[in-house]
């Protein structure tokens, strides 16, 4: 029963999408009329992504961190690693 809900689901959105469309891009303005070069504005993506960096790396280092203080509280010697193991 749970399968034949599943699929009934999955072809209701399915059909769904074909019917949802956005609304066409308004046409460009006219040259002649003074309306600029009309080309499309990219949006800026340089804050957003260096913030992303930054809360990943954050994010690692705590995780590092938290590992590293469980590790020493269970009593386990960890030491840096000064030879790689081929």
């Amino acid at each position: 029963m749970k399968k034949y809900i599943y699929c009934s689901l999955i072809a209701f959105l399915v059909c769904l999408s074909m019917t949802v469309m956005a609304d066409p891009p308004t046409p460009p303005p006219d040259p002649s009329s003074g309306g600029g070069h009309g080309g499309p504005v990219g949006a800026p993506i340089d804050g957003g992504l260096g913030i992303l960096m930054l809360m990943g790396v954050a994010y690692g280092g705590r995780k590092y961190y938290q590992a590293r203080k469980s590790k020493k509280k269970d009593g386990i010697k960890m030491e840096p690693r000064s030879q790689v193991i081929v």
